[in-house]
């Protein structure tokens, strides 16, 4: 199916890109990589009047350093953020999240905010910026804002960011050393969204003790979620299997689990605990080291 009539328009500037969302409101939409957004215009579950290309304003790409943040710009492609020399020595769980992403052409042509600011219930993206501890920064008329993740997930395919507003930047923190995380998922064979991803960070003491532990589930629900039961389970204890089992079997609670085409309520929330449960082991072994 072709989509509804539209009004093409390619910003060369952030300004201008903002003046047009302020000019035409709700009848306007962003486009980055496009691989939400255009399928939808394509069934007509989105028919927007005007289409805002972010693809040739300057800024919005690259990849950089700010102290203990990794700030991505938020064109940024999946390909930029899973082939960065700086990612996988600063933040190597990112780059394997993005490689994990569709297939080539998707890694090549999506981008890092256009999965963030219009996050598919099943994108992978969202459940490592929550185990990361990630922010978002907006910027509109009266300037830049930074929403902390905990905050930016509101819903189905809803964000914090306002309505005159634009994602610029994704800013996540760098593991210290000490930290190991991982992302797994039970992917669809076909779009290789997830029906199920689970991120995990987990820092261990001195005494191998787990002094912090942070979890995104992702693919369950209407939206990724942290998982609360999980982290709280993980924390103040010696994760051993067992622990980590009995940690892991609380992974569906605080997700709104839906059933679809992929499975039942009952499958996908077992989903969320085999993958929490590999998800942690994998992040504990890499922080044993």
């Amino acid at each position: 199916m072709y989509p509804a009539a539209f009004e093409y328009h390619a910003p060369t500037s952030v300004k201008d890109a903002l003046g047009l969302l302020g000019k035409h409101k709700d009848d306007a939409k962003l486009l980055a990589g496009g691989h939400s957004l255009v399928p939808m215009m394509k069934l007509r579950l989105a028919q927007p009047k005007h289409l805002i290309d972010l693809r040739k304003v300057p800024g919005l790409t690259g990849i950089k350093q700010d102290g203990n943040m990794l700030a991505f710009g938020a064109m940024t492609t999946h390909w930029e953020v899973e082939s960065s020399a700086l990612v996988k020595s600063k933040l190597a769980v990112l780059s394997e999240v993005a490689a994990l992403i569709g297939d080539p052409a998707v890694r090549n042509r999506g981008t890092i905010g256009g999965s963030l600011a219009h996050p598919d219930p099943a994108a992978d993206y969202p459940a490592a910026m929550i185990a990361l501890g990630a922010e978002m920064v907006c910027e509109g008329a009266k300037g830049r804002r930074t929403v902390k993740v905990d905050d930016w997930f509101k819903g189905l395919m809803a964000t914090a960011v306002g309505e005159e507003e634009i994602l610029v930047e994704v800013r996540v923190p760098v593991l210290a050393a000490s930290p190991g995380a991982a992302y797994l998922k039970f992917p669809h064979p076909a779009s290789r969204f997830a029906v199920v991803g689970v991120a995990a960070s987990i820092t261990l003491d001195g005494k191998g003790m787990c002094s912090k532990a942070s979890v995104g589930v992702t693919g369950a629900g209407t939206k990724a979620v942290p998982a609360k039961g999980v982290e709280a389970g993980c924390s103040g204890k010696k994760l051993d299997a067992a622990a980590i089992e009995a940690a892991a079997s609380k992974a569906a609670e605080g997700v709104d689990v839906q059933a679809d085409l992929q499975g039942s309520v009952e499958y996908k929330s077992h989903l969320c605990r085999v993958f929490a449960k590999r998800a942690i082991t994998e992040a504990v072994k890499r922080a044993q080291g």
